[in-house]
């Protein structure tokens, strides 16, 4: 199974994750979220295996957020995934993904916990 990096090259803590697993031999297949957001359904199943809630995994430091905070904290799940899909800056990064595992690059090491 391919691991997958939901990366941002302008995040330091995105290029950080990607050089540490690249520094322990594996070489994930990388998504440059902003240009090619996950579906609904992709980042559904990324929810699932992080265990988080779509607003769990929103930057609420994004002006995209910050602009739109009370209306999208009233939506359904759904509805928030749907808005992150149309406003894939507001996705926390790095996401590394392996099969059914997920984690959040912050810190960094956290991801080799599924590699």
């Amino acid at each position: 199974m391919s691991i997958k990096l939901y990366h941002n090259p302008r995040c330091s803590k995105s290029r950080q994750t990607l050089q540490l697993l690249e520094e322990k031999g594996v070489q994930p297949e990388i998504v440059e979220y902003l240009q090619t957001p996950p579906d609904a359904a992709t980042l559904t199943a990324i929810l699932q295996a992080l265990g988080k809630t779509p607003s769990e995994l929103m930057r609420k430091g994004e002006d995209e957020f910050k602009s739109a905070k009370d209306e999208v904290l009233a939506m359904s799940d759904a509805e928030q995934v749907a808005w992150m899909v149309a406003n894939p800056k507001v996705i926390e990064r790095p996401i590394v993904v392996n099969g059914s595992q997920a984690r959040v690059g912050r810190p960094p090491e956290s991801v080799l916990e599924i590699v």
